[in-house]
């Protein structure tokens, strides 16, 4: 059998293969790109470390997500692959990268804009309706409205733009 200390393999290069993996809610994007790949460490020969950040504690895929990276990083030569959950800090939409973005938009989901919240510790309470904005990811207006403020999952509202018409989804800033 070939391992990762027979074939050389680096720190670097499991990062590199761990950022291959995409995200199984949003497939266009990877778990780097969504900012859900926090480490990736090679403390011994073979063996990888990966920790990852859930979009929230109760987010559903994230068990797709550990069994992906787990079975890309074996295929890659790493013999012993060890998935760590940390919610601490938690993951904020501000952590998606700018390639991020654009693939979302690309496919027609408007991007997240920045959190509302940037402090550490508890979230502020605010009672009153969000103030969600987004740009439609077709013609670019700014004139949209919220259909719902569940789409196809909990992370993202669905949206319609009054310019063109068209219905879309919005990543919702966290």
């Amino acid at each position: 059998m070939v391992t990762a200390f027979d074939t050389g393999v680096r720190a670097d290069t499991a990062r590199s293969v761990a950022e291959t993996v995409t995200d199984p809610e949003l497939p266009m994007l990877t778990l780097a790109d969504l900012g859900v790949l926090r480490d990736v460490e090679t403390p011994e020969p073979g063996r990888v470390i990966v920790t990852v950040t859930p979009t929230y504690s109760g987010c559903p895929a994230i068990s797709e997500m550990r069994a992906d990276l787990h079975r890309t990083l074996t295929e890659a030569g790493y013999t012993r692959v060890e998935v760590r959950t940390a919610l601490d800090p938690p993951w904020t939409t501000d952590w998606i990268s700018d390639a991020g973005r654009r693939k979302l938009a690309e496919h027609g989901i408007a991007p997240p804009g920045r959190a509302p919240h940037t402090q550490q510790g508890p979230v502020p309470l605010t009672l009153g309706p969000p103030r969600r904005h987004a740009h439609c990811p077709n013609c670019g207006s700014e004139a949209t409205d919220e259909l719902s403020e569940f789409s196809a999952t909990a992370c993202k509202a669905l949206r319609r733009c009054r310019s063109c018409s068209e219905p879309f989804e919005h990543m919702k800033e966290i």
